[in-house]
């Protein structure tokens, strides 16, 4: 009898241990998911739960519902470390005239350690009826904010008002397989902005929109972006820096193995007359172009998407330095390839360029594409279009000044497990429903034991 209790004990805990889950899901908070009631303030209570300890910090957006959604904060700092929060639904933005609150952005994350927000879920910014009022203040749709060690990974983000997604003073970030859509005439909804952050990862991404595709702007260093398919939209950016006299500081980017298909630039740096600061250690590599209006630009006169070709009106300028272009091959849709202008004042300097190959499809044998340059200094070799202003190598690769380390970034910092770990594999991944099979199998198997004993 003592050893048939055992056995019965032993079956039950094993049970618990292999059935149970804790995390949270929003509508248990309320929230409908009918495509028409407003849910905000469900997802604030569900966040406030989940913050605070309960759920095992799992937060759950479930699967076949659509949750429409006024502005948004989700504040830290959290008891529970990390927070998931799987997107597995539909989160759909009110429209501009049902806003109510906050225009700076939709959704905010701010100061919570060790933040993963996953899921095959999409978040919709509702943009088109922002769109027309450009000049108006128009919300980002997902920002994160003071969020060290964040993943973000799986999600489709469609027609936000302004940018999509924004990373701003944040340390250990990986992105990985989104897909981020809006109309190319959609103005100024970049796909993914990066400022004040470090260590940050960016990866096999599709990314079409109506501006830049990834944007790096003044405050990063240690930025890898690989594996971006990028188009229509307006290129990879470093910057705008220097607007209004900023100090920009922007160092040790890598940019490798990303396509640009029909996009108004490729690999772009960009930078407003009188600012100050740097833009350096930066490397473009294995860059694939299918007609690309601009495919290699520094634009040192750079005045929001305007610019002066031949004069300088400031005395000071973003130095930009130590950028490599190496193994660029496509077709430019204009006749220029590659396009530097430069600054008399703060000239840029150490511009390296290898392995380039940029053709227009106006011959049907691939005529060469042109080049321009107006105060670089650097050096190039197998490059076309090759540019008078860069000197001429042929052992560019043993030059031990050649940035391209910059290519060998560090990860960042351990990420958390996306794993919840009180939940049964068979929980996990499962759009947040549970295989009750695995709990049939489990009871039958307790009374098997119990009648064999």
């Amino acid at each position: 009898m003592q050893k048939k209790t055992w056995i019965l004990n032993f079956a039950v805990f094993f049970l618990h241990i292999f059935t149970s889950s804790k995390a949270l899901d929003v509508t248990q908070y309320g929230a409908i998911g009918d495509g028409v009631t407003d849910d905000s303030q469900a997802f604030l209570k569900a966040w406030e739960a989940v913050c605070s300890g309960t759920g095992d910090g799992q937060l759950i957006v479930p699967a076949g519902m659509t949750f429409v959604l006024q502005p948004l904060k989700f504040q830290g700092s959290c008891k529970s470390t990390p927070i998931v929060v799987q997107i597995l639904g539909n989160m759909v933005a009110s429209s501009r005239g049902n806003w109510e609150g906050d225009k700076d952005q939709w959704i905010l994350f701010s100061d919570i350690e060790g933040l993963v927000v996953e899921g095959n879920g999409v978040i919709n910014g509702q943009g088109s009826s922002w769109w027309e009022h450009k000049g108006s203040s128009r919300p980002t749709a997902l920002k994160f904010k003071s969020c060290n060690n964040l993943r973000l990974s799986g999600l489709t983000h469609v027609d936000s008002a302004k940018a999509h997604i924004h990373i701003n003073n944040c340390n250990g970030v990986s992105i990985s397989n989104l897909r981020i859509n809006a109309p190319e005439s959609s103005p100024n909804t970049d796909g993914i902005d990066v400022a004040a952050s470090s260590n940050v990862i960016i990866q096999d991404c599709v990314i079409a929109t109506g501006d830049d595709c990834i944007a790096i702007n003044s405050g990063t260093s240690n930025i890898r972006v690989c594996g971006i398919d990028c188009g229509p939209g307006h290129g990879i950016s470093i910057g705008s820096l220097g607007k209004d006299g900023e100090t920009a500081s922007v160092e040790d980017i890598c940019v490798q193995n990303c396509n640009f298909r029909g996009t108004t630039n490729g690999a772009r740096i960009k930078t407003w007359p009188g600012g100050s600061g740097y833009a350096r250690r930066i490397t473009f590599s294995g860059i694939t172009l299918d007609n690309v209006e601009n495919p290699i630009i520094i634009d040192q006169h750079y005045n929001n998407g305007g610019s002066e070709k031949n004069t300088d009106d400031k005395s000071s300028a973003v130095e930009v330095s130590k950028v490599v272009y190496s193994n660029f091959v496509g077709t430019s849709k204009s006749e220029y390839g590659v396009d530097f202008r430069c600054s008399a004042a703060v000239p840029c300097t150490e511009i390296f360029m290898k392995d380039v190959r940029i053709e227009t499809p106006s011959s049907g044998s691939g005529q060469v594409a042109q080049g321009q340059c107006l105060n670089v200094r650097g050096v190039s070799t197998l490059a076309v279009p090759g540019l008078e202003c860069l000197a001429l190598s042929t052992d560019m690769l043993s030059s031990a000044e050649l940035p391209e380390q910059t290519c060998m970034l560090p990860q960042p910092s351990v990420q958390p497990s996306t794993r919840p770990m009180q939940d049964p594999f068979w929980v996990y991944g499962s759009g947040g429903k549970r295989h009750r099979v695995f709990d049939v199998v489990l009871t039958s198997f307790i009374f098997v034991v119990l009648y064999m004993y």
